[in-house]
């Protein structure tokens, strides 16, 4: 059986993409997959998302370490691989205020006949990172 495709809805939920949210709450909501799309809901002129590297993430340096800028203020981004993705709130002083995400994914889960169909949204997973070989959610800013 072939893995579902799973729209979060909203990065931050209801709140979106802005300051002022706990994204390592929101991420221990999900198990992020491969094929899973997160919504980046923002106003435009007040943000943007762009995915970096960790070291780029760690430093809030969005001047280099870009991987790809995401400006559009709806942004869908496809997770595509298994590893771990790192975005950023590029704006001035909004990076080091904690708008910033790491999300772990893993292999697309296959359901079996006894097994939920679709995928990562509907799967809380209530443990931090690293805790289990589930490896899901978002790495604290702060670390």
């Amino acid at each position: 059986m072939k893995h579902e495709t799973t729209y979060i809805d909203g990065v931050g939920d209801a709140e979106g993409w802005d300051t002022g949210i706990n994204y390592l709450s929101w991420s221990q909501k999900y198990n992020f997959t491969v094929g899973d799309v997160l919504d980046f809901n923002y106003v435009k002129s007040q943000h943007n998302a762009y995915e970096v590297t960790e070291d780029t993430y760690r430093s809030c340096d969005g001047s280099k370490g870009v991987v790809n800028k995401y400006e559009s203020g709806q942004d869908k981004v496809t997770l595509t691989e298994e590893k771990k993705y790192w975005f950023i709130c590029n704006v001035s002083g909004h990076c080091l205020g904690g708008m910033k995400v790491g999300i772990e994914v893993t292999a697309a889960a296959v359901a079996n006949n006894g097994g939920a169909p679709g995928g990562a949204a509907s799967n809380p997973a209530g443990v931090p990172p690293g805790d289990s070989g589930v490896g899901s959610g978002l790495y604290d800013p702060y670390q």
